[in-house]
């Protein structure tokens, strides 16, 4: 399956520079990159149990926000890339192009990030549990 030649068919009659250009690939790849680590993050952060709802609400909308936009991203470039949408020359359109790479690679690294630090205060969280636990053990305490 190829989601590059299907996000293309029908919709070009732009130049074939612009059609081939490589950043379009990566646009799109960078979206299937935000769409499958942020559902494989949440579902990881909401099987820990070390979050409460509101802090599980919390990242669910920084995921929703995260992905709105870069949806966005993707509606500007079939703009972009399609013929009687924008009075564009291919300079243009690949200068747009760029840019619009730019912003949905920003939004990858910074789904990275925050997937990181959440990760962090996870671990944190549970070794801490798991310190409680040992200690509640050790004194006899029931838990």
């Amino acid at each position: 399956f190829n989601i590059h030649k299907v996000f293309l068919d029908g919709l070009l009659a732009v130049s074939p520079a612009v059609q081939k250009y490589k950043r379009i690939a990566d646009i799109i790849s960078d979206q299937q990159s935000i769409v499958r680590e942020y559902k494989s993050a949440l579902s990881h952060f909401q099987g820990l149990n070390v979050f409460n709802s509101g802090e599980l609400s919390y990242v669910g909308s920084v995921y929703q926000n995260l992905l709105n936009s870069s949806v966005k991203n993707l509606d500007e470039l079939l703009m972009v890339i399609t013929s009687n949408q924008l009075r564009m020359n291919d300079a243009e359109r690949l200068t747009a192009i760029d840019r619009i790479y730019s912003d949905t690679h920003d939004k990858l690294d910074f789904l990275r990030h925050f997937n990181n630090n959440t990760g962090l205060l996870a671990a944190q969280r549970q070794k801490e549990l798991e310190e409680s636990k040992s200690l509640k053990r050790l004194y006899g305490i029931q838990y």
